[in-house]
């Protein structure tokens, strides 16, 4: 059975890893979260002083920019891929609502979307992989067998987002959540490097009213038209 390359786009909090990693352990492929890529380097900003009265020290970021490595490991205990930091497991850490509020100070830049999709772009050479982010089907794998274009209505979103955080213990509010959600759409939709963009060629699933099986389902057919049978996970 050949290995196929899947790339999955959308809005913040639209189920976009969820699908990846349901697609992912089913055809035993690879996942990657390019999402969890720019939110390493808005860690990085915060940790490293970059930001300063909200406002992100550019100059100072593109001079130690080849020098953040970034990189996923498999862990064996939970079957997920974590992201690492400069050799720091950073998986929890990236995922808090301060690294939300920086991604939008660091995902415009064009030399930090140049180092990220140059990894991206070699992690996918030897295919088998699902990578999801804002522009796989667009600019790192315009040439992947099958594409994804997913969204949902920004209140269903956010409350998604919202229940997740709750459920980490997280402090947070409803209302600042879904105006970070708004915030980053617009960011997505309005930046000058690789905004967000459906692909010619890609599957558009709106998941507002659908459960998460629901969608695998329509994806998964999506992706046996491509490769062929694929077998009982």
């Amino acid at each position: 059975m050949k290995r196929i390359n899947i790339a999955i786009d959308g809005f913040s909090s639209c189920g976009k890893s969820t699908l990846a990693k349901q697609l992912a352990h089913h055809l035993h492929y690879t996942y990657i979260d390019s999402g969890a890529m720019y939110r390493a380097v808005a860690l990085y900003v915060i940790e490293n002083g970059l930001v300063i009265d909200g406002k992100l020290d550019k100059p100072n970021l593109l001079r130690v920019l080849d020098r953040i490595h970034i990189g996923f490991k498999h862990d064996d205990a939970t079957q997920r891929s974590e992201t690492w930091l400069d050799g720091h497991n950073v998986e929890h850490r990236i995922r808090g609502m301060e690294v939300s509020r920086h991604v939008t100070l660091v995902s415009p830049v064009p030399e930090v979307r140049a180092k990220l999709v140059q990894l991206q772009k070699a992690m996918g050479r030897e295919r088998g992989v699902v990578m999801d982010g804002r522009d796989i089907g667009t600019v790192v794998f315009p040439d992947a067998e099958v594409k994804f274009y997913m969204t949902a209505r920004p209140d269903i979103r956010a409350m998604r987002r919202y229940n997740e955080l709750k459920g980490r213990g997280v402090v947070v509010d409803y209302a600042s959540v879904l105006e970070n959600i708004e915030r980053r759409d617009d960011d997505d939709l309005k930046r000058a490097a690789d905004p967000l963009l459906k692909a010619p060629d890609a599957f558009e699933i709106d998941n507002s009213d659908l459960t998460s099986s629901e969608q695998f389902d329509i994806a998964l057919g999506h992706v046996v038209k491509a490769i062929g049978v694929v077998t009982e996970a």
